[in-house]
């Protein structure tokens, strides 16, 4: 990063600041913003897009230091795209994660169409005037049953194309060679060099 190796990866959620983290060069250092007591701002946005890059301005206001947000979900086209962006409130309304999935398998389990798909928006604020955002998209289907315990949010009901597990089931680092976060990464990775900033 051009004249900076720290970043401010701009999320409460554990895993994704560990996924996040994962991604990006162990030259850089990470850091969170419960390490500097910074609050999550409200998520008022209607895309992945605009709420990825609400809380990107929101962190480097506070921090003043570069920051990195992504805003993601999972959308099941038998519930006319929903969750989506309100993928981690669905959570928080139903109490936890488990609860949620628990909930989406209840209302589809008797759809012939289980098809479904994670989105990632990720979001850098490398200064006041400077935001790069890229997408990455991945397409699957909703399993039958809860399975497996990696990874985090919903992942353990998702079932990408062209594989038999959930990413609850695959390894960490299989998962993050393929999934939405790390395709919206290598985008964004691009358009930083193309800027000439490195992560």
């Amino acid at each position: 990063m051009k004249k900076n190796n720290i970043l401010l990866i701009g999320t409460h959620n554990d895993g994704k600041f560990k996924e996040i983290s994962k991604l990006i060069s162990k030259k850089i250092k990470k850091i969170s913003p419960k390490s500097l007591k910074i609050d999550s701002p409200k998520e008022t946005g209607k895309t992945f897009k605009s709420n990825s890059e609400l809380k990107a301005n929101f962190f480097f206001k506070k921090s003043k230091l570069i920051s990195i947000s992504d805003d993601s979900g999972l959308e099941i086209l038998a519930l006319k795209k929903k969750p989506g962006i309100y993928s981690a409130r669905w959570a928080k309304r139903s109490g936890s994660f488990k609860k949620a999935m628990i909930y989406i398998l209840k209302k589809i389990k008797n759809k012939k169409n289980r098809k479904a798909r994670f989105i990632c928006s990720l979001s850098i604020k490398l200064n006041k005037k400077k935001m790069i955002t890229s997408e990455g998209v991945i397409h699957g289907k909703i399993s039958f049953k809860i399975l497996g315990n990696k990874g985090f949010g919903y992942d353990p009901i998702f079932i990408p194309n062209n594989s038999k597990l959930t990413f609850g089931q695959i390894s960490t680092s299989k998962k993050m060679r393929i999934d939405h976060r790390s395709i919206a990464f290598k985008k964004l990775k691009k358009k930083l060099i193309l800027n000439k900033f490195f992560i």
